[in-house]
């Protein structure tokens, strides 16, 4: 039973590091809008240029972004029929946990010899950064939005897979469209 306690944190700790590396994403779209007219988008720069993340950073995520409208059949072009831009979000958490139970401690207490014996205590503090990217398509001669596509997750900072999870973000966001395409 002691070597179960003693594990428990540990897979409890597991368990919710591997439930955050999802992307949680949602869509919301103009129903009035025909979806199978567009064939062509550019980015918007002046949407872009507004995201408070580093320009690296907007790069991956741009690159990402024309990857995958190139695989659905779009054409990058200068005279376009959606605008691409990006926004994002993000905000720390921390997470507190505490699994422990307590034994007996010094003191007068209920125990019959005001003393007991000793007692365990698992807790544990992180720090993590839940972020939201929103994927915005404009038609592009009305000027208006048509989809938006949001993915929020924890990022990383790990330099090395900082690449691989935005393209994550992206893919999830971006299976959202065209609308009913999910379906």
């Amino acid at each position: 039973m002691k070597n179960v306690l003693n594990v428990l944190p540990l897979f409890l700790i597991t368990l919710l590091i591997t439930s955050c590396v999802s992307v949680r994403v949602a869509s919301d779209y103009d129903k009035e809008a025909d979806f199978s007219t567009y064939e062509s988008f550019a980015f918007y720069k002046t949407g872009i240029d507004q995201a408070e993340i580093s320009d690296l950073d907007k790069r991956r995520i741009l690159r990402a972004i024309e990857a995958e409208l190139l695989a659905k059949g779009f054409t990058k072009s200068e005279n376009p029929d959606l605008l691409v831009s990006i926004f994002t979000k993000s905000r720390e958490r921390i997470n507190v946990y505490n699994n422990g139970w307590g034994g007996y401690g010094y003191g007068w207490g209920w125990s019959p010899w005001y003393w007991g014996g000793y007692g365990y205590g698992y807790g544990s503090v992180t720090k993590s950064t839940e972020g939201s990217l929103y994927i915005d398509l404009i038609d592009a001669s009305k000027k208006e939005l048509v989809w938006q596509g949001t993915g929020t997750g924890y990022l990383t900072r790990n330099m090395d897979k900082k690449e691989e999870r935005i393209k994550e973000f992206v893919m999830k966001i971006m299976e959202k469209y065209p609308p009913g395409a999910g379906k």
